[in-house]
C-alpha cells in the first residue's frame, strides 16, 4: 500500500477541507493511504493585527510549503483566495476543486433577527468592508480575525453585532444554519477562488491518482479571476474582488476595482470564450481602471490592454448588470489544454472565511 501525506491547516474547516481531498483519494484508489499532517501557520498564530499589515495571504501558506520542500508531506490543501498571486514554480497547483457556494453572507448572534448595528459589523476584509458599507450605510465595520469558530464565539459573546462570512465554509462545517442572509455577487462579489480548494505539490513527481479530483469549471474561473487580481493588484494591497462563471463555452467574469487615491470604485462584466480565461480576466481589470476617472490606479501595475478577442465581447459596466451576454456570444478557439490552463492560473485575496 502506498502512503502519501496531505498538508494542512490545523483548523477544522482546513482538516475537513483536506478530507474531501483524501476521502477522494481513499475512494478511487484504495492502494493508497492517505494521511493529513496538521500546522499551524504563521498566519494563523498573528491574530492581533489585519493581514496586510503582517504580510499578507502568504503567511497561510510558508509552513505548508516547507514541509512539502522538505518531503514530510506529498501535497497541501488550501483554500484557493488564501493562496498568493505568486507561486514557485517548484510547488505548482495540481488540481481544483468543484466550487463550493462562493456568496458572502451575513450572520446574526443566535436568537437575533436583525443586525444590531450599534455594535460592529465584523469583517475580515476591506472587499467585503467597502461592499457592506453599500448595502448598509450605517454598519460600522470592525476587523476579526480567527478561524470561522472563533469568530462565532466572538459574536455570540456580543462583541459584534453581525458578521460577514464565506458560504462555503459555512457550510462545509455543517453550519449553514448559522446563515441570515446571503449576498448575490451582483451584491457582492466574492474573493477570487472563493469557494474552491486546490491542491499544490512538487514540480516533476507523479500525482496521476488526484487526475480525477481536478474540475474543468474551477481551474478556468480561477484563471479568470486570478488573473483579474493580479493585473490590478500589482504589489498593491488594495482591496479587488472577481467572481467567474462558466457556461458551456462561455465564460463570465464579475469583477470591482477600488482606487486607493480618492475611494473610487468601479464595478463591470466581461463575457468570452472560456478558452480565453486569463485573457478575459485581465481584460476587465483593464477595463474597470481605464473607465475610472479621478485617479490612477496602482502605480506600477504595468497593466496593458490585450489583443482582440477571437470572437464577440460584450462589456457591461455597473455590479447590477445582467449577464445577457452569455448567449450571443459565439465561442472561439477550443478551450487551452490543462496543463496550459493551470499554468496560466498559478502565474497570474488571504481573508479568513
Amino acid at each position: 500500500m502506498k502512503k502519501v501525506i496531505a498538508g494542512s491547516r490545523a483548523s477544522r474547516l482546513a482538516v475537513i477541507q483536506t478530507e474531501l481531498v483524501t476521502g477522494y483519494i481513499g475512494e478511487h484508489f484504495p492502494d493508497f493511504q492517505a494521511e493529513i499532517l496538521t500546522m499551524t501557520t504563521t498566519g494563523d498564530r498573528i491574530l492581533n493585527r489585519t493581514l496586510d499589515q503582517v504580510g499578507g495571504k502568504g503567511l497561510f501558506v510558508k509552513e505548508l510549503d516547507q514541509a512539502l520542500r522538505d518531503g514530510r508531506t506529498d501535497f497541501s490543501v488550501h483554500s484557493l483566495k488564501d493562496m498568493p498571486m505568486e507561486i514557485p514554480e517548484e510547488l505548482p497547483v495540481l488540481c481544483y476543486s468543484r466550487r463550493e457556494d462562493a456568496r458572502d453572507v451575513l450572520v446574526l448572534p443566535r436568537g437575533a433577527s436583525e443586525p444590531d448595528f450599534s455594535k460592529p459589523v465584523g469583517c475580515s476584509s476591506r472587499r467585503r468592508s467597502i461592499q457592506m458599507k453599500k448595502l448598509y450605510p450605517q454598519a460600522q465595520m470592525k476587523s476579526i480575525r480567527g478561524n470561522v469558530l472563533t469568530r462565532l464565539e466572538k459574536l455570540d459573546a456580543g462583541e459584534y453585532g453581525a458578521l460577514i462570512l464565506a458560504a462555503a465554509g459555512l457550510k462545509r462545517l455543517g453550519l449553514e444554519d448559522r446563515v441570515s442572509r446571503y449576498f448575490s455577487p451582483e451584491e457582492m462579489i466574492p474573493a477570487a477562488g472563493q469557494g474552491i480548494l486546490c491542491v499544490q505539490g512538487r514540480a516533476g513527481e507523479d500525482y496521476s491518482y488526484l487526475t480525477g479530483f481536478d474540475a474543468a469549471d474551477s481551474r478556468d474561473c480561477a484563471a479568470a479571476e486570478r488573473a483579474f487580481v493580479a493585473a490590478l493588484d500589482g504589489g498593491c494591497s488594495s482591496p479587488v474582488a472577481a467572481y467567474a462563471v462558466a457556461d458551456g463555452d462561455v465564460l463570465t467574469v464579475r469583477g470591482l476595482y477600488f482606487d486607493e487615491a480618492d475611494g473610487g470604485v468601479e464595478t463591470g462584466v466581461l463575457s468570452g470564450p472560456r478558452s480565453r480565461a486569463v485573457w478575459l480576466g485581465s481584460q476587465l481589470a483593464f477595463e474597470l481602471r481605464e473607465r475610472h476617472r479621478g485617479g490612477g490606479g496602482c502605480a506600477g501595475a504595468g497593466l496593458k490592454p490585450g489583443p482582440e478577442p477571437r470572437s464577440e465581447i460584450a462589456v457591461k459596466p455597473g455590479i447590477e448588470a445582467e449577464l445577457q451576454s452569455r448567449s450571443a456570444v459565439k465561442a472561439g478557439a477550443e478551450p487551452q489544454p490543462q496543463t496550459a490552463v493551470k499554468q496560466a492560473a498559478e502565474n497570474a485575496e488571504s481573508e479568513g472565511q
